[in-house]
C-alpha cells in the first residue's frame, strides 16, 4: 500500500495533506486528509480519527472545524477518511443518505454494496496500519466525528475499546436501529434480519456488551434540527448509565446541526482527548 501526496500546505507550524491511496478493502481509489503537527517532525505523534457525516468528504472537517491550532499546540495528527468508498462501478443511491457519501461505517453484507461498502474495517484497521507505516504517526489512537461520523466513532469505541485511548462524538447517530437515517442504511447494507443490526447501533452494543473502560465524552447541540427523531441522545445517556459508563454529555442551547457547532466545541474535545492520548503540547 502506498499514498500519494495530492496537496500540502503549511498550517499553525505543521502540515495539512491530503492523500490517496488504493484501498485493499473497499476495492476502489480513496482520498484522506492528514495534519501532522510541528511534533511531528521530532517522530511519532498521537493520532486523532475523525468520522465525518453524510454527504461529507475528507475536506468537511479539515476546512470548517478549526482543529489545526489546538492540535499543533498539543501535538496530535488529525486524519479524517472520506465518508464512503467512491468511483467506477461502486454502488450509489440519488439519495443522499444511501449510497456515496453515506457509508455508515459498517461492513456491508447485500448487494451491491458489499463488494466496496467495507467502511469500518477501512477506517480501523487498513488506514490506521497504512499511516502508521508511512506517516510519523504513532499507534496511539482516539476517535472522534460528528452524526453519521458520530456513530462510526462510537461503535468503533465499543466494539474494539482496545485500539483506542478516548471517544467523543458530536449529535451522533446513538441509535440508528430506531431512527429513519439508520433504518433505511441498515435496510440496504444489512438486509431486513434485524438481528444483524444490532452489532452496528451503541446503545445495542451497550446493552448487551457493558460498559468499554475507554472515556467518552458527547455534545449536542438543543437547537439541532434532527435531535428529536434522528440522534436518539437520551437513549444513550439512559444506556451508557445502566451499563455504568460515564459518559459525559454536553447539551447546549441554541446550537444547531452545523459545523458552526463542531467549530465551537472541537477545542474542548481536543483537550479531552489529549488528557488520554499522552500528546507532547508545544513548550
Amino acid at each position: 500500500m502506498t499514498l500519494e501526496m495530492v496537496s500540502s500546505n503549511k498550517s499553525f507550524g505543521g502540515w495539512h495533506r491530503q492523500y490517496r491511496h488504493h484501498s485493499e478493502t473497499l476495492g476502489c481509489p480513496m482520498r484522506l486528509a492528514v495534519f501532522l503537527p510541528p511534533q511531528a517532525e521530532q517522530g511519532p505523534v498521537p493520532a486523532l480519527y475523525w468520522l465525518s457525516g453524510l454527504t461529507c468528504t475528507d475536506e468537511n472537517f479539515m476546512q470548517k472545524a478549526g482543529a489545526q491550532r489546538v492540535a499543533a499546540e498539543l501535538g496530535i495528527a488529525l486524519i479524517a477518511p472520506d465518508t464512503s468508498p467512491r468511483g467506477e462501478g461502486v454502488a450509489d443511491d440519488p439519495a443522499y443518505d444511501l449510497g456515496m457519501g453515506a457509508g455508515f461505517y459498517l461492513n456491508a453484507t447485500q448487494t451491491p454494496w458489499a463488494a466496496h461498502y467495507r467502511m469500518y474495517d477501512y477506517v480501523t484497521r487498513e488506514l490506521p496500519t497504512l499511516l502508521e507505516a508511512t506517516l510519523p504517526v504513532s499507534g496511539q489512537r482516539a476517535i472522534s466525528g460528528h452524526s453519521m461520523g458520530g456513530h462510526g466513532a462510537l461503535i468503533a469505541a465499543l466494539r474494539e475499546p482496545g485500539r483506542y485511548r478516548s471517544v467523543s462524538a458530536f449529535s451522533p447517530i446513538s441509535h440508528p436501529m430506531d431512527c429513519p437515517w439508520g433504518q433505511k442504511a441498515f435496510t440496504a447494507y444489512l438486509g431486513t434480519e434485524q438481528d444483524r443490526w444490532r452489532e452496528w447501533d451503541s446503545v445495542q452494543l451497550l446493552r448487551e456488551r457493558g460498559a468499554p473502560t475507554l472515556p467518552c465524552r458527547v455534545e449536542v447541540g438543543l437547537d439541532d434540527p434532527f435531535l428529536a427523531e434522528q440522534l436518539g441522545i437520551d437513549t444513550l445517556a439512559e444506556a451508557a448509565r445502566a451499563a455504568g459508563w460515564p459518559v459525559q454529555i454536553e447539551r447546549h442551547a441554541g446550537y444547531d446541526h452545523s459545523y458552526y457547532f463542531v467549530a465551537s466545541f472541537i477545542e474542548a474535545h481536543l483537550r479531552f482527548h489529549a488528557r488520554h492520548l499522552g500528546a507532547s503540547p508545544q513548550a
